[in-house]
């Protein structure tokens, strides 16, 4: 297994530790509730993380269209 594969824990952490951590109402946030400004934030995150592995990938986009690799 790559060892960039292991970005992956990090917005499973960042969302699941933060719910714990900041799991609070009062300080609003784009008119959000902070919690919800939170698990919003690690999402749009968990999406550029997904795209940095893609792009560190270097076997993606290596099969024809019949699934055989190249």
């Amino acid at each position: 297994m790559r060892s960039y594969y292991w970005l992956v824990i990090i917005p499973f952490i960042g969302m699941l530790g933060g719910a714990v951590v900041f799991n609070q109402v009062t300080p609003y946030v784009l008119g959000m509730p902070f919690l919800l400004f939170w698990i919003l934030l690690w999402i749009v995150l968990s999406s550029l993380t997904m795209l940095v592995i893609y792009q560190l990938d270097k076997s993606n986009g290596l099969l024809d269209r019949e699934g055989d690799e190249v």
